[in-house]
């Protein structure tokens, strides 16, 4: 199969449902598709929906288009940031192609036999375009947000997938962290992750950045379980209770609010990363969304100006790709959270509207080989 490119190449296909039923949304998506041909499509979804009745209900309503995704903790639509929604990403068949493989039983994770898998997949991807120059490829990443596996399965994935860039997200279910969902080959799995290998020739570019910056306090974790990412001591005192006095606040409550307002952040590769908390647990401890462990430094982050730090990272991405057709968007619930705490919520949607941003709300982000917590990360496609 080769792909060409002409001007005026159909926009990728948004589009999404807020409708009450599971019938009802893939009646909307499938209308919202037509008779177009897709070579993928991504697929988003509120954890209201029941999922096997959501899978079958598209295995019938949308039959033979490959689809790969994962429930939300929020959805990113054409509304901008939203609930309680199921959103599509399709791509044409006239300029992209994609190809996908499942990882189960994450716990049995065997690193090398994935690699093989992987290599096969892109070198599978690669003869079908060999033919055609100037071929442009990513590689697409959804896991289980409860696995505790992310940080092995990227640098496993991006090791394999050579000068491929990796991005994606984990998945989540609002902020009940009980149970989610990763989609591929007409079902939901649990304890899972999906890699797709997108190849167009149309230009794409992988980025992944966070509105914040580190501040002055100092963390050293002291105890800690990196099995089960949670941290006992903080700087020799009860993990919680040290962390709430570093930031100088009194908060109502720990929960993932006062988290979103105050991540902390770790300095690897000369940059600072956010390390989130997912849960302040009853014995004093605090469990993260990330890998941590005895001796790593943290300090506490402070909000940039969200909305003049996204036109900038938007501007950032436009002079790198040109003319964009849309953004798949991998945003942080804490972001989201922390927008709604700080009243730019609408701001920050129209924003999302009028760049054609497009995606969902993770448990964090996966680019490149590392795991990453609070970021907004993402793919531009150009035209």
């Amino acid at each position: 199969m080769q792909i060409q490119l002409e001007h005026g190449d159909t926009p990728l296909l948004t589009c999404s449902s807020r409708a009450a039923d599971v019938a009802q949304v893939v009646a909307d998506l499938a209308a919202a598709v037509g008779t177009m041909e897709l070579a993928g499509a991504l697929l988003f979804c509120s954890n209201r929906f029941p999922r096997d009745e959501l899978a079958q209900a598209l295995r019938e309503g949308l039959p033979g288009v490959p689809l790969i995704g994962c429930t939300s903790a929020g959805e990113l639509t054409d509304r901008g940031y939203d609930t309680e929604t199921v959103v599509l990403v399709g791509f044409p068949a006239e300029s992209f192609s994609m190809v996908s493989l499942r990882f189960d039983s994450l716990d049995h994770f065997d690193p090398q036999e994935a690699q093989g898998a992987i290599r096969q997949l892109v070198a599978a991807a690669r003869l079908d375009h060999a033919a055609v120059q100037d071929v442009h490829q990513v590689a697409l990443f959804f896991v289980d947000g409860l696995s505790h596996r992310e940080e092995l399965l990227t640098m496993t994935a991006q090791h394999a997938l050579g000068d491929i860039q990796l991005i994606g997200g984990s998945s989540g279910d609002g902020l009940s962290f009980s149970e989610t969902g990763v989609l591929h080959e007409g079902r939901f799995h649990g304890d899972c992750a999906v890699i797709a290998v997108l190849t167009s020739r149309r230009p794409m570019h992988v980025f992944c950045e966070s509105p914040y910056r580190p501040g002055p306090a100092r963390m050293v974790i002291t105890e800690a379980d990196p099995q089960s990412r949670t941290v006992y001591e903080i700087n020799a005192a009860p993990a919680a209770e040290e962390y709430v006095r570093l930031t100088g606040q009194a908060p109502d409550a720990l929960d993932a609010h006062f988290f979103a307002a105050h991540p902390p952040m770790v300095r690897t590769g000369g940059q600072h990363h956010v390390r989130s908390i997912q849960s302040a647990n009853p014995d004093g401890s605090l469990t993260f969304y990330c890998a941590i462990d005895t001796g790593v430094v943290l300090t506490i982050g402070e909000p940039l100006e969200r909305i003049a730090w996204m036109n900038e990272l938007i501007g950032k991405v436009s002079r790198r790709i040109g003319t964009i057709d849309h953004v798949i968007g991998f945003d942080c619930v804490l972001n989201r959270l922390d927008a709604e705490d700080r009243q730019i919520v609408r701001e920050l949607s129209r924003l999302y509207v009028d760049n054609k941003i497009i995606g969902f709300n993770t448990y964090g982000e996966q680019f490149l080989a590392a795991h990453m917590n609070q970021t907004f990360s993402g793919l531009a496609i150009g035209r």
